[in-house]
């Protein structure tokens, strides 16, 4: 992607920090950007040159916040804070996830009012447009400071970071794009550790997956709809205007499109009084859902807008004030992280119990396990416990992070956001939603063959040809986890606003 995305001079989307971490877009800051980051970093200069006593600039850190420290000892600080602080553990993180860290960082900066050096944002912006990445383990933060200490030190050139798909020494990485290992001054290393651009990052990636697993649910719900002759009726706009949700209209309005012009629904228009829950109550559960990822959304955003170090620099070199405060404290993003993640685990969880009643001949009135020869193959059977056993990881994943309260720095952090934690919990929660929305996909698919998929909607039939153009459709047992694989392709490589 030859994208570029520049910063600073409105809002940040939490889309642009997906275009540039996910999908490659460059990123550069406005030129209003960098005279706040260099307005900032005068102001660091003043209070290191008048010696007013700030957390951080020339204080230790955390509860050694009353312990002063000369001029000589400010740069050893920072270098010593990237050293002390990057003691991640566990496997390294995927290399989109550490870049959406590093913009969420950036995002930060250009503010203006945390004071690091602009050499450093420059580096920064220089490690991600060109392509290296440190290595950072995924596990050890409450919230901030291990994963961007990580991130310091091939900065300064201490660790690993990966360049081409290849893990080198730091200082090689660096060397290879022509960065020079940076020195950090007074307050850099602090502002290097500081804040929420780890959550907020991560929580910008969890959006992209969410935003279009709702789509996606959408068809792959319809598909199942029909493919058990669903009563239409349930979808009747009247009906759904009389709840008055964002999500219940959009998702019905979806669905009707979906199914429009389908001879399998119009022909079984009332062979039942009413269908099963996860059959008519999809506009609700997935609007519900939708409106959720909304109010998430919203968080996200705001933080990703957010100044969000401690301390926090304020006014001009000519009148300025020095603040510490909680900015860093991320419980919006937690909740929100943690909100999400109850939302999607519903969504995977009626969508399993979607494709378990295409399965089941007593329910579905089709073959069953959705094979011509049930008994010498086995179908679709074991599909559905993997959807079974995905649904069921998400509902220890969808536990709430935020209320695991710990105290760290000998009592001086005694609140914590686990908002990292949240974040990645739900990244991993999202990756098994696509798998559960993948078997569903693959199961309607199936089950459509048998009734006739040119019978289907003008949606739904479009999505079927979608799929038979990766998988073909079943007549004996063959070989299934690669084909659950091209569907999890399909899902997340085509653009569900594209159907229906």
């Amino acid at each position: 992607m030859n994208a570029e995305v520049c910063w600073g001079d409105s809002a940040l989307s939490w889309r642009e920090l997906v275009q540039v971490a996910r999908y490659g877009a460059r990123l550069s800051l406005s030129e209003n950007a960098w005279r706040r980051i260099r307005q900032a970093r005068q102001i660091v200069d003043q209070i290191v040159s008048s010696g007013t006593l700030a957390y951080g600039v020339n204080t230790g850190l955390g509860a050694l916040c009353n312990v002063t420290l000369p001029i000589s000892e400010l740069a050893t600080l920072s270098r010593n804070t990237l050293l002390s602080h990057a003691c991640g553990v566990g496997p390294r993180l995927p290399v989109e996830q550490t870049r959406a860290i590093m913009v969420a960082a950036i995002a930060n900066y250009s503010h203006g009012k945390s004071g690091i050096h602009p050499d450093i944002v420059q580096a920064l912006l220089m490690l991600l447009n060109q392509g290296v990445t440190p290595c950072v383990p995924s596990q050890g933060s409450v919230g901030y400071l291990t994963h961007m200490a990580h991130v310091g030190l091939t900065l300064i050139g201490v660790g690993e970071a990966e360049w081409q798909g290849e893990v080198l020494p730091a200082a090689d990485a660096l060397q290879r794009i022509g960065v020079m290992p940076i020195q950090p001054g007074a307050k850099d290393g602090l502002s290097l550790v500081n804040g929420t651009p780890c959550m907020t990052g991560l929580g910008c990636l969890a959006l992209d997956d969410a935003c279009r697993q709702l789509d996606w649910a959408d068809i792959t719900g319809a598909m199942s709809f029909e493919a058990l002759r669903g009563q239409i009726v349930a979808f009747d706009a009247e009906v759904l205007a009389l709840k008055p949700s964002a999500g219940v209209q959009q998702v019905g309005q979806r669905l009707r499109s979906l199914l429009d012009g389908s001879r399998i629904v119009a022909e079984n228009e009332g062979i039942r009084t009413q269908d099963a829950l996860s059959l008519r109550s999809i506009p609700q559960i997935h609007g519900a859902c939708r409106d959720q990822f909304d109010s998430a959304a919203q968080r996200i955003q705001m933080e990703l807008n957010a100044a969000t170090d401690n301390p926090l620099v304020l006014g001009v070199p000519e009148q300025w004030r020095v603040v510490s405060q909680a900015n860093p404290h991320g419980e919006a993003v937690a909740l929100a992280a943690d909100s999400l993640a109850l939302a999607l685990c519903e969504l995977a969880g009626v969508a399993e119990r979607r494709l378990d009643r295409l399965i089941n001949p007593l329910v579905s009135g089709l073959p069953p396990f959705l094979v011509s020869q049930p008994g010498v193959n086995s179908g679709m059977m074991i599909a559905q416990y993997v959807a079974a056993s995905l649904c069921g990881e998400n509902r220890q994943l969808a536990q709430p992070a935020v209320i695991d309260n710990f105290v760290t720095s000998g009592l001086q952090e005694d609140h914590l956001s686990m908002g990292t934690p949240a974040a990645l919990k739900l990244l991993k929660l999202t990756e098994n939603v696509w798998h559960v929305l993948a078997i569903e996909y693959l199961l309607a698919a199936q089950a459509l063959d048998f009734l006739g998929p040119d019978n289907a909607g003008r949606g739904t039939g479009q999505a079927w040809r979608l799929l038979r153009e990766q998988v073909a459709s079943w007549q004996d047992d063959r070989w299934l986890a690669p084909e659950i694989a091209r569907a999890v392709a399909v899902l997340k490589q085509q653009s569900p606003a594209r159907i229906g």
